[in-house]
Formats: C-alpha cells, structure tokens, sequence
C-alpha cells in the first residue's frame, strides 16, 4: 500500500508544471515555442536563463516535498518510499493529469529525486552530467548520462540490503522512463542534428 500512496503523492507533485504556469505568467505558451517541451532547457532557450534557473528550482524542489511527505507519512520505508515517490513526480511531471498529459522530460525531477533519496548518487550523476555538459554543451546526451549511471550507483550502495533487488529495479525504470521521453533527442544525436544550448540573457 506504501509504494501505491507514495507513487501517488509524487505523481501530484509532478503534475505542477511550472515551466507552462511561468509562461502563462509571461504571456508566452511555452508549449508553442522553441521545441515545444515544458521544461528548463526550452524554458531558457525561449525566456531567457533566469526563467530557466526558477523552473529548474521549482521542479527539483517539487521531487523533493513529494518525497518528504510520503516519509513523513512511511517513515519507516526510507529508500523505497523515496524512489516510488519521486518515480510518481517524474510521471507526473512527464504525463501531468491537468495539462493533458503533456509535461517536460523530468530531468530536474529526476535530480530532485536523487537530492531526497540519496546525495550520493545525485553528486555522482551530477558530476557526470556536469563534465559531460561542459565537453558537449548538449542538454540531451548528458540528461542521458545522468540517468544511466543511476541503476548502477543504486546497486553499488544498496545491492547488500534485502530490498536491494527491488531498488535496482526502480533504478532501471527511472533509465527506461528517460531514454523513453528522449527518443526524439536520441534520433536527433544519432543523426548529429541535435543542438546545443544557447539561452537568452
């Protein structure tokens, strides 16, 4: 029953979207311009980088009371309750319920996740995405780096515990849940189209 209400809670949490509430208050549909994702890389690109940086904050910080409020109510369920947390806020966040299912691709939920559950694996994946930004300065191929190296980091810290298994599963689904709402990205850097970061001042 735990991992049901935590992945609902997050799952409402996820579903705020502040990229699109951002836009609105700027006068701009943020889903009809630049690539038309709802999220902090389109957010800077079309509103500029301080607009980029509040919806970064916001949508890590919302990871991060889902998973606070599904603890305060599981305490006893640590790891689990934050990963099926914070898997319901990247959901939510990717698939929102009240803007028609069409959400971002959950790369600062995801980190606000890794923030909750474990600063290990958020420092560790951070540093990774962070050198593979500043080599590339491409956005996708280093949001898939990031998630890659979670299933691995999860199992190297937790592959001792008896729910070690189940952790290593949630890992993997956070990896399929990425790679999946980045396919056209992928296509994009197969091709060596896909662009790199510029934002407005």
């Amino acid at each position: 029953m735990y991992r049901i209400i935590s992945f609902i809670i997050g799952y409402l949490f996820g579903g705020i979207q502040s990229a699109i509430l951002y836009g609105k208050i700027k006068g701009i549909d943020i889903t009809q311009h630049g690539s038309g994702n709802p999220g902090t890389t389109n957010t800077a690109r079309v509103l500029g980088k301080r607009a980029g940086i509040i919806v970064l904050i916001i949508d890590i910080f919302k990871a991060i009371a889902a998973v606070a409020i599904a603890r305060m109510i599981f305490p006893s369920e640590d790891i689990l309750i934050g990963l099926y947390s914070g898997i319901g806020a990247i959901l939510g966040h990717s698939y929102p319920l009240f803007f028609k299912f069409k959400g971002g691709k959950g790369i600062a939920t995801t980190a606000g996740t890794l923030i909750a559950v474990d600063f290990r694996v958020f420092i560790i994946a951070g540093v990774l995405f962070l050198i593979s930004f500043g080599i590339t300065r491409i956005v996708s191929i280093s949001s898939l780096l990031l998630t890659l190296s979670i299933p691995i980091l999860l199992i190297v810290f937790y592959c001792t515990k008896d729910y070690g298994i189940e952790v290593m599963i949630l890992g993997f689904l956070i990896t399929i849940i990425t790679f999946y709402r980045h396919k056209a990205n992928i296509k994009r850097l197969i091709e060596g189209t896909e662009s790199k970061l510029t934002t407005k001042k």
